[in-house]
């Protein structure tokens, strides 16, 4: 009977700390630098215990970070069997929180690997995108980015006006036209000499990011047209209130669509489903909605949700049918407005195909709690 050996990795910037174990034996510990060396020395060291107890297989599990799946790769592409786990779904206490250390860390990931491989319990692994999904994602959270940054410029420049009492012209069809952007630089001079130059680094900052988002925009047309997104793309966008940015999000951050079985996987990935708070007696206690998953899509989600009513019968429909003409129901319109139009899109690409280049590591069929902490990495 061949050996298991299973290692539970305390990643770090500089420093990784191991705890292995072969089978049901006593755990050792390991330390290694985390750079090109010492991951190198570290996988030479993993093989040669495995060729001195004569074990076939090693496992190694780490927690998911914004370190990303560099040492997922690397592991796996020298043959070492690599799982990233959800921090959210490992085990925690309150004594756990209070006595947190580098050792413990890796021993806890440890005995994950062993329940799940020795008893077949369940292992909270995340779903590793491709590298060219990954790379994707990078454009993409840019121009959202982008955008956020562009609108605190504005917010700021909109209170500074406000701050000095300066009543803005109702003579432009649109606030942030240029001839807007050209007074602003006009009333700049009749400042004090404290304020002016404020004001003029914020006009800079917002006409720097509107050529920044006009340059990231054009990268996202020519992303869109790629054969991986180009059919889906074109799909997504018939429906109201999606546009590029909307429809290259939920194409990037929701990576392969096969992962996802029904509507209900859709909306707890999304955050998008309410929290439980049911025990004992309580069988029927709901919360707020979860609001794990992507941020960034549910956002944007939200967005293209009120320019669908706006724009669309059918939507508007349903939101005051929801509504109900109660202020205190908006939330919960606009939420399940957010949902149905995640499931549309969700069904829409599904039609179309799914590229294969965005298929990633973890198995299509993984639950969907094992998903959401991968989606931010």
């Amino acid at each position: 009977m061949s050996q298991f050996i299973m290692v539970g990795c305390d990643l770090h910037d500089r420093t990784m700390l191991l705890r292995y174990a072969i089978d049901t034996a006593e755990p050792q510990q390991l330390s290694f630098e985390n750079n090109v060396l010492g991951r190198q020395q570290m996988i030479r060291r993993l093989k040669s215990i495995a060729q001195d107890h004569g074990s076939t297989k090693i496992v190694f599990a780490y927690e998911a970070s914004g370190l990303g799946f560099g040492l997922a790769d690397q592991l796996i592409d020298s043959g070492i069997e690599c799982h990233v786990l959800s921090p959210t779904l490992l085990p925690k206490t309150p004594k756990s929180a209070k006595l947190k250390t580098d050792s413990k860390d890796a021993q806890m990931l440890l005995e994950q690997l062993r329940g799940w491989a020795l008893a077949g319990n369940r292992l909270p692994i995340v779903w590793t995108p491709p590298q060219r999904l990954r790379d994707d994602r990078e454009l993409v959270r840019a121009r959202i980015d982008a955008g956020d940054e562009l609108t605190r410029v504005k917010l700021k420049i909109l209170s500074m006006l406000k701050r000095r009492e300066i009543p803005k012209p109702t003579s432009y069809h649109c606030k942030w036209s240029k001839a807007f952007v050209t007074w602003l630089r006009e009333i700049i001079t009749s400042l004090e000499i404290a304020v002016a130059p404020v004001l003029e680094r914020l006009v800079d900052r917002y006409e720097l990011y509107k050529r920044e988002i006009t340059k990231l925009n054009q990268a996202l047309r020519e992303l869109s047209r790629q054969p991986r997104y180009r059919v889906s793309h074109q799909e997504l966008r018939k429906l109201p209130g999606v546009g590029l940015l909307v429809a290259m999000s939920f194409l990037t951050e929701m990576g392969d669509l096969h992962r996802f079985e029904n509507r209900r996987q859709i909306g707890a990935y999304l955050g998008l489903c309410p929290a439980a708070h049911e025990s004992g007696e309580a069988t029927d206690r709901k919360g707020r909605i979860t609001r794990q998953g992507p941020s960034r899509l549910r956002k944007l989600l939200c967005q293209a949700a009120w320019v669908s009513v706006r724009h669309c019968s059918e939507a508007a429909e349903s939101y005051h049918r929801i509504k109900q003409g109660q202020k205190k129901r908006t939330k919960k319109a606009t939420v399940a407005l957010m949902r149905k139009l995640a499931v549309k899109m969700w069904h829409r690409a599904m039609s179309c195909g799914v590229s294969c280049e965005l298929q990633g590591r973890g198995g299509p069929r993984d639950s969907i709690e094992s998903c959401l902490a991968g989606t931010n990495a």
